[in-house]
């Protein structure tokens, strides 16, 4: 059992002494301050948060999102072999019918009317 806590206290010990290493040698600058912080969509996080953005970049982002949804219940379909063949078309058609019927009344609300 000593030996287990010692092992645990030195290997914190080495692990907080190399942190304080890089701290110690690291470079940081303001001018690199930006480049170390996360990328944001093509923000720049420098800047104010409350900025407006496009509408339009949200609205395609949603619809991948909904069709990448789709791939993700389409494809297990394919492997499932209890299910009847009737049933699975059934079941792809239903979810395609879905996502098309989405689709079309985003269409006539004018969302994928990118360039306006």
């Amino acid at each position: 059992m000593l030996f287990l806590f010692i092992l645990i206290l030195t290997s914190a010990a080495f692990v907080f002494f190399m942190f304080f290493l890089n701290m110690f040698f690291s470079k940081k600058f303001i001018k690199n301050r930006e480049k170390m912080t996360p990328f944001e969509c093509g923000f720049d996080s420098m800047s104010v948060s409350r900025l407006p953005f496009s509408l339009q970049f949200y609205l395609v982002s949603i619809i991948f999102l909904i069709f990448d949804v789709e791939i993700a219940l389409i494809m297990p379909l394919i492997y499932l072999n209890y299910l009847t063949y009737t049933f699975m078309i059934f079941t792809i058609f239903f979810i395609l019918l879905v996502l098309l019927g989405g689709l079309y009344l985003e269409w006539l609300e004018g969302a994928l009317m990118w360039f306006k």
